[in-house]
């Protein structure tokens, strides 16, 4: 499938800090290849494999929205959690940017009941059905209702396993990481100096602490995302798939 010029430049990666890493007694020996130098004891990362792995990313999500493929991003991270919800609304894709549950992935039949009752609760207070109930009542399904939006919102219309991960922390997001691996779907993680990019398929060398970094990642994905859809000729699904979500033009 033919893939746009991504103009992922090594210049603009540098100006949102991409390229800074951690200390270097902090380093992993695996990320050697990607490591340009080191400064006043900091890893420099190489910029320019950054935007040469950032685009492989690009086209593997563009590949995978033109053909009508579930993308899901996870970022946990508080410093970054709204720059996740934006990416993936207006890439219409799936998220989890609060607490990961674990087995969201490998538990379906738990992640499901939970789906179902997310939205048993969420048409309740819709329709005023909580209106009619006692105030205690009420008030503990309310709370209910927004434990489950906080931690399930993003994929109340994820009706399968997602073809593609995006993982902005591999430390923080660890266990989804895990149940990718387990489950065999493929990951496009940031990948710092700390870590291990072997265990992820498309390992993105970048600083994932700073918000200007994963915003500069996910910006880059997200247009990849958006085009691959213009371009599918897969029509997307009216009862509980990507076309739920709100399509952000803008």
């Amino acid at each position: 499938m033919q893939q746009k010029n991504r103009n992922i430049d090594s210049e603009g990666m540098m100006g949102a800090g991409v390229h800074f890493g951690h200390q270097t007694q902090k380093w992993n020996p695996r990320m050697s290849p990607y490591i340009f130098t080191e400064r006043r004891g900091v890893h420099i990362l190489d910029p320019t494999q950054t935007a040469r792995l950032s685009s492989e990313a690009c086209d593997s999500v563009f590949d995978a929205a033109a053909e009508g493929k579930e993308l899901l991003t996870v970022g946990t991270k508080y410093q970054v959690a709204d720059l996740v919800a934006s990416a993936a609304t207006r890439s219409r894709c799936h998220y989890v940017n609060e607490k990961w549950l674990g087995g969201t992935l490998t538990n379906r039949s738990t992640t499901e009941t939970r789906l179902r009752r997310f939205q048993y609760l969420q048409n309740g207070e819709d329709t005023g059905g909580f209106d009619r109930l006692p105030k205690k009542e009420a008030a503990i399904l309310k709370r209910q209702l927004l434990r489950l939006k906080k931690y399930l919102g993003g994929i109340q219309y994820m009706s399968d396993l997602p073809d593609i991960v995006t993982i902005t922390d591999q430390h923080e997001q660890s266990i989804a990481l895990e149940e990718c691996i387990i489950l065999g779907i493929p990951t496009i993680c940031v990948v710092d100096t700390d870590r291990d990019p072997d265990l992820t398929d498309i390992p993105i060398p970048g600083n994932d602490d700073a918000r200007s970094s994963i915003r500069r990642i996910l910006d880059k994905s997200t247009l990849a995302i958006r085009e691959g859809r213009s371009n599918s000729k897969v029509p997307e699904s009216t009862d509980g798939g990507i076309g739920n979500y709100p399509d952000d033009s803008g």
